[in-house]
């Protein structure tokens, strides 16, 4: 139950960090954090054996939303 609550308070302060920050390429680096949260959340919440997989999709999942979001922010692939 400890690691439930180490995680909650890192979710929180990463929450609190990404609302509180004015530059958008750090705000990127907390919402990584709380995706980090959610999936480690999840298997810690869930007592099923396929809580891991549930949090590993979420875990791929969620990283490469961030990574589209970063890569477009950022100006995309350059052509030509």
């Amino acid at each position: 139950m400890i690691a439930l609550y180490v995680v909650a308070a890192i979710a929180l302060f990463a929450v609190i960090r990404a609302t509180l920050e004015k530059n958008t390429g750090r705000k990127f680096l907390y919402v990584n954090v709380m995706n980090f949260a959610v999936a480690g959340t999840l298997v810690l919440l869930i007592d099923h054996p396929l809580a891991l997989v549930a949090a590993a999709a979420y875990f791929v999942g969620s990283t490469l939303e961030s990574n589209a979001i970063a890569s477009t922010y950022a100006g995309g692939e350059r052509r030509g």
